[in-house]
């Protein structure tokens, strides 16, 4: 199970390097499919797709509204952006109606919900990147989830004593947390150094955000253990699906893109 993880992780980050560097389509793309694969992830775990059934159309007018999103998100428009989450809750809320009492009220609701928290969220990988500065911003995202993560089990299995939440995920432990932040900050610094970036700026951020990252992760959790799942997919050996790897950037991803803006 390591070797499998540690080389999915490998080519994880070796995908990572080549769609952020490329920018653009490519970035644009890649996200757009992740998002319409943890949308899908989401609508599985969450009874909008039901077993052993084709695509439904709740689910279909899910997908729409998410490739709508990102219509408006590559037209670069704010006013877009609202109207086309607004055109998708329509959307969704139609087909609610017109095939009623076919789909219950909570997988309406689940429809929509992935939309703001696989869609919108993951789009700010992209919408970072292309910040003024934005090459070299982007890449804390992945510093503080992935690397909070890293630095946080390590921290963990080491010195782990005291739970920090143990009915949600009783392995995680609040040395693990302390120790998942103060690995995010230092390799912020270690990123300011490399880049010639701002250092205590690039500190700063990478702390707040593995706080937030966090909060992702285990979001996420008790969203499986409401569902009774133990991965939402398996998309990546020995990770599971794309909201299994990408669980704390679709919170990092939206903070790291506003502290850019203020603090950089």
């Amino acid at each position: 199970m390591f070797v499998t993880r540690l080389i999915s992780g490998i080519i994880l980050v070796a995908i990572a390097l080549v769609t952020i560097i490329s920018g653009g389509w490519v970035l644009y793309f890649t996200v757009l499919a992740l998002s319409l694969i943890g949308a899908f992830e989401l609508y599985r775990a969450c009874g909008v797709r039901q077993k052993d059934q084709g695509v439904s159309r709740l689910e279909l007018a899910g997908y729409l509204g998410v490739i709508l999103y990102y219509i408006a998100l590559r037209i670069g428009n704010k006013e877009y952006l609202v109207l086309s989450i607004v055109a998708a809750l329509v959307l969704i809320m139609f087909v609610y109606v017109f095939s009623f009492p076919r789909y219950e009220a909570k997988r309406v609701m689940a429809c929509f919900f992935a939309l703001v928290y696989v869609a919108v969220m993951l789009s700010y990988i992209y919408k970072t990147r292309i910040l003024p500065g934005g090459y070299y911003h982007v890449w804390l995202i992945f510093l503080c989830s992935w690397g909070c993560d890293t630095c946080a089990y390590c921290v963990g299995r080491l010195f782990g004593k005291h739970k920090m939440a143990p009915v949600l995920s009783p392995k995680k432990s609040t040395e693990g947390a302390v120790g998942g932040v103060a690995g995010a900050v230092i390799l912020g610094v270690i990123y300011a150094l490399f880049t010639g970036g701002p250092v205590l700026v690039y500190a700063i951020i990478c702390g707040i955000g593995a706080l937030i990252s966090m909060v992702g992760d285990l979001a996420a959790s008790a969203i499986k253990r409401n569902v009774q799942i133990k991965d939402y997919g398996k998309l990546i050996p020995g990770h599971g699906g794309v909201l299994d790897r990408f669980d704390s950037v679709i919170f990092t991803a939206p903070i790291i893109y506003f502290l850019s803006l203020v603090l950089i």
